[in-house]
């Protein structure tokens, strides 16, 4: 296990990094923060997955340089100012890094809040949508909900609920159908998980958002929703605080996606050639799964009847209430088919390693 002194100076960039490999640096050495340093290593400021967050929605790509997002005015502390000075820092400030630097701004160390604290407990609802049937991924759903397929030797479902817990989530709504009664007998109420687990028992498959209809009561605080089959790192607690900072009706979790076309595209006007591109790369936003909802979105649902995450946006579109686009870079897979549920085991067993 590396010593926080070694994982400070993984976290340092140089001043000609771009974002992505700021991204990388942040999922790699997971201290949520990454150190900009010129040449003669001093402190030209600091990154954080909000500083990308906010650069990718002003337009900013990977490639950009990481000097575009970075915080060059950020909080620091000599080597002789106290522990208990520092945590004061950081409560008044809400941070949970504060570099250490020389007279000389070198960086010398960083002082790390600690992550093994308990969190907050979130007053929030978790909605997990477990009940699809799983048909891409058979053989291996003939006789197991997809939900519970196992990822180094967890169910994916346990997966989400254990990160979800570590934000601070402790009740839990499961949307379920096929095999349902297998996953109400390996997770039960949640107490073998420390968390309350209760559940909604679809008839018939009711889509993405139409089983949210069955929620009774209606939840009275934003609350999240999740796909059970997406496994990724994102932070569920930052997705809802980034959905009621911005008073949203509807927060969508969204991944750039990029393809590159196979051959040079020739550009034409009429008949005449104007111009040339080699392969081209085209970046899209996707559905990531997750979503965070205020509870006046339930009225735009009807008790039974099915439907889907995205037709929900649309009807809250046309009320004019506002959806807003969550930018998210953590890693992420949707487990649809078989060789999806085969690189997040090999992820996994990586990781364990």
């Amino acid at each position: 296990m590396n010593s926080p002194e070694q994982l400070w100076r993984q976290a340092i960039l140089k001043t000609d990094a771009t974002i992505g490999e700021a991204i990388r640096n942040l999922d790699q050495v997971a201290i949520k923060i990454v150190l900009v340093c010129n040449k003669a290593g001093t402190l030209e400021g600091t990154v954080s997955d909000g500083d990308i967050r906010r650069g990718l929605l002003k337009g900013l790509t990977l490639d950009s340089p990481v000097l575009s997002v970075t915080h060059h005015n950020p909080l620091v502390v000599p080597p002789d100012f106290s522990r208990e000075m520092v945590m004061q820092l950081m409560v008044a400030n809400k941070i949970h890094q504060i570099p250490v630097l020389d007279e000389d701004r070198h960086v010398i160390g960083l002082h790390l809040w600690d992550e093994m604290t308990a969190p907050p407990l979130r007053p929030n609802l978790m909605v997990i949508m477990a009940g699809g049937m799983g048909t891409r991924l058979r053989p291996h759903t003939e006789n197991c909900p997809k939900p519970l397929l196992p990822i180094a030797g967890k169910p994916m479902l346990e997966h989400i609920i254990e990160r979800a817990k570590h934000e601070g989530f402790n009740r839990f709504i499961l949307a379920i159908h096929y095999l349902g009664h297998m996953i109400e007998d390996s997770l039960g109420n949640g107490e073998r998980l420390g968390v309350q687990i209760d559940y909604l028992r679809e008839e018939s498959p009711l889509g993405t958002a139409g089983a949210l209809s069955l929620l009774n009561p209606v939840p009275d605080l934003p609350f999240v929703v999740t796909n059970g089959d997406v496994m990724t790192d994102i932070q569920y607690g930052e997705l809802l605080d980034f959905h009621v900072r911005h008073a949203a009706t509807a927060t969508m979790a969204v991944r750039v996606h990029e393809w590159q076309h196979p051959f040079g595209v020739v550009q034409m006007k009429g008949v005449d050639i104007v111009g040339f591109e080699e392969k081209p790369i085209a970046r899209s936003h996707i559905n990531a799964g997750v979503y965070a909802l205020d509870p006046i979105a339930m009225t735009l649902l009807t008790v039974g009847a099915h439907c889907d995450m995205p037709t929900l946006f649309e009807r809250l579109q046309e009320q004019a209430k506002r959806t807003v686009a969550y930018p998210m870079h953590e890693p992420w897979l949707d487990v649809g088919r078989p060789d999806d549920l085969a690189a997040v085991r090999l992820n996994a067993t990586k990781k364990n390693s």
